[in-house]
């Protein structure tokens, strides 16, 4: 039986806090999946839907973007997260204009992101007029016509944002930003620019693209693997059984964290006997509990610590031929690295100076390394020259390129790298434009647009007056809440392409529209007939996906044609492209990626054949490096410690083990001890001493920022736990509030929700 959405708000005066668990998955992973499937879509629903994630001719998992094996599972090819996130969208609870009718704006905006999210699927468009209280039922057309009118009135193209998530499909991000570039901007922000943004500048100016190198089965070869600013068993669980793998075959794993996860520490695979009544398999040879901010220092003593064996032993440790033939700037890198000043690395690093060493000698002995890392390296000023440092890390001995070595950057959403690949860029590459140009007959912009952050700061001042958004909570998604909001309600219009109601539905411009759209796990049938899409995962694999359910309301329709049938409203016939046709017949607008994008050949036909196919990558396939210099590029990344006043720590915003992304499923985080609550920050112990602030005691959290502005978070509890000391953790979005606006990575301005200064402020 399905339950009912929550009457009212659950808040944290029923929480508990235990011992934080020692393994990940195994049979508790087991009953959280079946408790969430049957509260969301009851039993046989639940059967007919998960039984078709990640298979070939089933639909992907609307969660992470980990890829799928060529040998998978009849009954489960999914994790526990994944089985929430499709319980999720597959729910039969609905929100009808019933419900709009009974709750205003205002009092949606004082609900919380978890009893948002439990009212179930958005079953028709609905439109805030100006100066009105609630929602009312609005028809298509309707709602179309009030874009197009709003769009019409701005002065410049440029005065509108148009916002993608990581969830929509390639067919549906292309046609989007074909649709927004002619109408006239790049202003296309996307939560890369939030997430893995850092990765991507880091690795196109040091390999020449933007992507990882590796493949699964590049994992399963390894000799060593290092995860690093990563906690896979909640927000990347099937990464675990690549690890599984690999550990069985040898290889090593080197932990890197602040925090200590479950997941890394033990994996019960609950498709194998010893991971349901055994006691599973141990990962993680080595757990490096490094402060927040320390890793460039830490790759840095690596690499130092390379060169001087490679000193001690000529020929030996460095790839010599590797760095002769397809490097550039090595002499540079190595002058520089050599320079670097153990006192810094321990004070940055946290870590013993032996501990260090040990990791070394893991690496001289492995012939195959890949670093894998996620939000832990990208959300952090000096992320980029992190993650370059990284780089420079598996070049010296040549491991990339090479079988079982590589980088690996672990995306978020499904299709967040696909998306990429479409267009979804603000910064688009002339190359790109011009195919774009000689495909469709029009001239693109070529004059850069916002990226999301930019994009708040225009909208905070009234440069951008139409905010327009396919999927993803901008709200709660974003930095610097307060002044999100504010930016939001500066604008004319806000309009949501959403499947259920989020935070960024009750904070809106003078006018708003919810406009509802096919889940992943819907059947999706137009014109001509059933339809699939496709996405691309974080190994560059792209493969179809088609959604099976009956849809939750007949007024659903597809991210496809709200886009197609808005651009045609919109443009008229300012641009030959044939939007009705792209809606009736997707296989239409992959023969125009085809034409568009590199690597896409046979599109149509390549994506037919199970499981896909493997976009080319110059620096895996071949060596191939498309750089300015023709080369992988060594880089010198300068050491600047994070250095904190006294009383102060260093906060990192992360996810509970019951949400992914903004999405809250529950009010648990199993993994860590947290029951029945989300305002909470782990502390270590000896820093609560210092602080003399007690565990179990109600803090409010209140960042430190060189503009002076007050970001407070009230009423945390504070749990004392084993981080890495000097440094603290709490859940966003309710620690958002603390990132200020304008503390951003450098190239990538990512916002830094990795390294917060705060302090604890004690109630009265």
């Amino acid at each position: 039986m399905v339950t009912k959405p929550p009457v009212s708000d659950v808040d944290d005066s029923g929480m508990t806090v235990g011992a934080p668990k020692r393994f990940a998955a195994g049979v508790p992973a087991i009953l959280s999946t079946l408790k969430h499937a049957g509260r969301e879509m009851g039993v046989k629903r639940s059967a007919q839907t998960l039984l078709k994630v990640n298979q070939k001719d089933g639909f992907d998992c609307p969660g992470c973007a980990w890829p799928e094996g060529d040998h998978r599972s009849p009954i489960g090819e999914y994790c526990e997260n994944g089985a929430k996130a499709v319980a999720e969208e597959a729910t039969l609870r609905q929100v009808t204009p019933e419900f709009f009718a009974a709750h205003s704006a205002a009092s949606l905006a004082e609900r919380t992101d978890f009893w948002l999210g439990q009212q179930g699927r958005l079953t028709h468009p609905v439109y805030l007029a100006e100066g009105a209280t609630h929602y009312t039922p609005i028809s298509w057309d309707d709602a179309f016509g009030v874009v197009a009118e709003e769009l019409a009135a701005l002065d410049s193209p440029d005065q509108a944002a148009f916002y993608t998530s990581g969830r929509t499909s390639n067919e549906a991000a292309f046609v989007y930003q074909l649709f927004v570039r002619a109408f006239g901007t790049n202003n296309l922000p996307d939560c890369s620019n939030m997430c893995h943004e850092s990765s991507g500048s880091a690795l196109s100016e040091t390999i020449g693209i933007g992507k990882g190198s590796v493949s699964l089965q590049d994992l399963h070869e390894a000799d060593l693997i290092m995860v690093v600013g990563q906690n896979p068993g909640t927000n990347h669980p099937r990464m675990l059984s690549a690890l599984e793998k690999a550990k069985r075959a040898g290889a090593h794993i080197v932990a890197v964290n602040p925090l200590p996860e479950a997941g890394l520490m033990r994996f019960k695979n609950p498709q194998r006997p010893n991971g349901i009544a055994g006691s599973g398999t141990p990962l993680a040879d080595e757990f490096a509990q490094i402060r927040v901010n320390g890793d460039l220092a830490l790759f840095r003593a690596l690499n130092r610590m390379l060169l001087e064996a490679e000193d001690a032993a000529p020929g030996t440790v460095v790839d010599r031929a590797f760095v002769d033939e397809h490097t550039s700037g090595y002499e540079e890198f190595a002058a520089d690295v050599r320079a670097t000043d153990w006192a810094d690395v321990l004070e940055a690093t946290g870590l013993p100076r032996i501990q260090i060493e040990r990791i070394h000698e893991r690496v001289l002995k492995s012939r195959r390394v890949v670093v894998c890392w996620a939000m832990g390296l990208t959300q952090h000023r000096n992320s980029v020259p992190t993650i370059r440092e990284v780089v420079n890390f598996l070049l010296l001995r040549g491991n990339i390129g090479r079988p079982g070595a590589g980088v690996c950057p672990v995306r978020g959403h499904s299709n967040v790298q696909g998306d990429r690949t479409m267009g979804i860029y603000e910064k688009p590459s002339a190359t790109f434009l011009d195919a774009l140009e000689a495909e469709f007959g029009f001239a693109p912009p070529r004059e850069h647009g916002h990226d999301v952050v930019d994009a708040i700061r225009a909208m905070r001042d009234g440069r951008v007056k139409v905010f327009f958004a396919v999927g993803g909570n901008f709200v709660a998604a974003t930095p610097d809440t307060p002044a999100t909001e504010a930016a939001l309600r500066n604008t004319a219009l806000t309009v949501q392409v959403s499947t259920k109601l989020n935070r960024s539905h009750a904070v809106t411009g003078r006018r708003a529209l919810i406009l509802p759209t096919l889940g992943r796990t819907d059947a999706d049938v137009q014109a001509s007939g059933p339809q699939f899409v496709t996405v691309e995962d974080s190994m560059s694999a792209v493969h179809a996906s088609t959604g099976r359910l009956h849809p939750a309301s007949p007024e659903l329709r597809s991210e496809v044609a709200i886009v197609c049938g808005l651009a045609e409203r919109v443009l008229g016939d300012r641009v030959a492209v044939p939007w009705r046709d792209f809606t009736g017949d997707y296989d239409l607008i992959r023969d125009r990626i085809e034409r568009v994008i590199p690597g896409f050949a046979d599109f149509n036909a390549r994506v037919r054949v199970p499981g896909g196919f493997v976009l080319p990558h110059g620096p895996r396939d071949e060596r191939r490096f498309p750089t300015a210099t023709g080369k992988a590029n060594f880089t010198v990344n300068a050491l600047e410690v994070l250095r904190v006043p006294d009383g102060r720590l260093i906060l990192q915003t992360v996810r509970s083990h019951d949400q992914y992304n903004t999405t809250i499923y529950g009010l648990d985080d199993r993994y860590r001890g947290i029951k029945a609550g989300r305002r909470v920050v782990f502390v270590h112990p000896a820093d609560l001493a210092a602080l003399g602030v007690a565990d179990g005691e109600v803090v409010d959290l209140v960042s430190e920022w060189k503009d002076g502005v007050e970001r407070r978070a009230p009423e945390f509890r504070v749990v004392a736990y084993p981080t890495a000391k000097g440094c603290c953790a709490a859940y966003f979005p309710e620690t958002n509030v603390l990132v200020p606006l304008d503390s951003t990575a450098e190239v990538s301005n990512t916002p830094t929700s990795k390294s917060v200064v705060v302090r604890l402020e004690q109630r009265a």
